[in-house]
């Protein structure tokens, strides 16, 4: 699925994200599609899932798929310590019905705000095709925050297809597809 490239207006218009940590680095997601932050809970795992998909939760009586963004990311496994978590992201759907998903970080820093001037475009990395689910980079307090996707972290062929509207809000909307869906 092709997804039309975003101008430098729309891909930064949101302009506050939360950061989070995987291992040593530090990202971060627009906080416009942050739902709620839970500790880390008993995942029950559904067969057939890519590595990257863990299971569901129930969360107050919805059930919600939970992605390990160390696995998404082909990062080395690790422990899950005291401060790991699961990001709900709330995202719309193609019938305008809310879909929530989680994402577990090792741990959630601080909500940032960064204008326009503060953001960088992702750095050339000569052709390299693991730069798809950047946004940008920021430099805050001297060390360096990835800012990433949202749209395209959870798009999976066969999974989850997403589209992006020709005409963007203020924040761009997400369309979710369940390929398994009636």
């Amino acid at each position: 699925m092709n997804i039309a490239p975003l101008n430098r207006t729309t891909m930064y218009s949101a302009s506050k994200y939360l950061t989070f940590t995987l291992g040593q680095e530090s990202y971060g997601l627009p906080v416009l599609h942050v739902r709620e932050i839970i500790r880390l809970c008993p995942i029950t795992p559904v067969p057939n899932m890519p590595n990257h998909v863990r299971g569901v939760i129930n969360l107050r009586g919805t059930v919600i798929a939970v992605l390990d963004l160390r696995a998404k990311f082909s990062m080395t496994p690790a422990s899950t310590g005291d401060r790991a978590c699961v990001i709900v992201l709330q995202l719309s759907t193609t019938t305008g019905r809310p879909n929530l998903i989680g994402v577990i970080v090792d741990a959630v820093e601080e909500v940032l705000q960064l204008s326009d001037a503060e953001i960088e475009p992702c750095p050339d990395f000569g052709g390299f095709a693991g730069t798809e689910y950047i946004l940008g980079v920021a430099t805050v307090r001297g060390g360096v925050k990835t800012l990433l996707q949202i749209e395209k972290i959870f798009l999976e062929e066969g999974t989850i297809s997403l589209a992006l509207s020709n005409s963007l809000p203020d924040s761009p909307s997400l369309l979710l597809n369940a390929a398994n869906s009636p």
